[in-house]
């Protein structure tokens, strides 16, 4: 989505919770069908801060998701760090579609780094998601709950943080409608059309979104990272309003609330799903063009 919208250069990428560099190996694999191979990729922390447990998807290893072998990519201790600190100093927006481990871990390395910077991250749950979409709790905000550690230095960071929370993005899909707009697009509409239809049948997201009036019939997938990308990027269709929050544990599940002593945080409360599924599309069409 970003490396298709209007006015954003993407300058570049770090990967978390990523053993070996494989999935930033991925990233370099997606850049290099898109044409884009001079944005710089960094592997960054393999594991979270909260427990020692390393996560990886199938997707990310999958050989019917790619059409080649990925190497893996890995990379010196603290290059990440390194990466996100020379680009906040020329005024970069942080976007956090993972766990937010590296920026937990530059706030700790450097103190003070994140202050007034802006970051939007994708995750936190304030409370259940509209009536027709899956009840889903905080057990699902697997960015937050990957890395709960992570989240409490971010919150606690001074940073311009803005959310994009789980129950929200659930209002944004990935449908099979879409496949053939996709593979029309070029070679990198046809690799996430290629991953878009495995993952939808691994995960029978059909039989989810039939189960929910509020979810179309053809879902593949929900565009939760996405759906923070674009709010990075100055989307606004639907709403964003302040709020001071505060992160709380409970059971070993964050959440965020309500607190007057909390800090003044951003958190997208609506989405207008038919405008965001076109600019998505046209974005990966534009990726292509440029």
């Amino acid at each position: 989505m970003l490396l298709g919208w209007p006015a954003v250069d993407v300058v570049g990428v770090t990967t978390t919770i990523d053993p070996g560099g494989r999935r930033a190996g991925c990233v370099a694999e997606l850049l290099e069908i898109a044409g884009r191979t001079g944005i710089p990729v960094v592997a960054g922390a393999e594991g979270s801060l909260t427990t020692p447990q390393t996560a990886w998807s199938v997707s990310d290893g999958d050989e019917r998701y790619w059409p080649r072998p990925v190497r893996a990519r890995s990379s010196l201790p603290g290059a990440a760090l390194d990466l996100l600190a020379r680009h906040i100093e020329q005024g970069a927006t942080l976007v956090a579609i993972g766990p937010y481990t590296n920026l937990a871990l530059l706030e700790v390395a450097r103190p003070g780094s994140l202050r007034g910077v802006p970051v939007v991250v994708m995750g936190g749950w304030l409370g259940p998601p509209e009536p027709g979409l899956p009840a889903w709790g905080p057990e699902m905000d697997f960015n937050v709950q990957c890395d709960t550690r992570a989240v409490e230095v971010l919150a606690g960071s001074g940073a311009s943080l803005t959310l994009a929370t789980l129950p929200v993005t659930l209002k944004a899909h990935l449908r099979a409608r879409d496949l053939a707009r996709l593979r029309a697009s070029g070679p990198l509409g046809e690799l996430l059309a290629r991953q878009a239809e495995i993952y939808g049948a691994d995960h029978k997201m059909a039989d989810l979104g039939r189960a929910y009036a509020g979810l179309p019939d053809d879902l593949l997938n929900f565009q939760y990272d996405p759906v923070a990308c674009a709010v990075a990027a100055g989307w606004d269709r639907g709403g964003v309003e302040e709020m001071r929050l505060r992160p709380v544990l409970d059971d070993a599940e964050l959440r965020f609330e309500p607190a007057a002593d909390g800090s003044l945080t951003r958190v997208v409360v609506d989405l207008d799903p038919a405008d965001f599924s076109e600019r998505w599309l046209s974005a990966v069409e534009t990726a292509q063009r440029d």
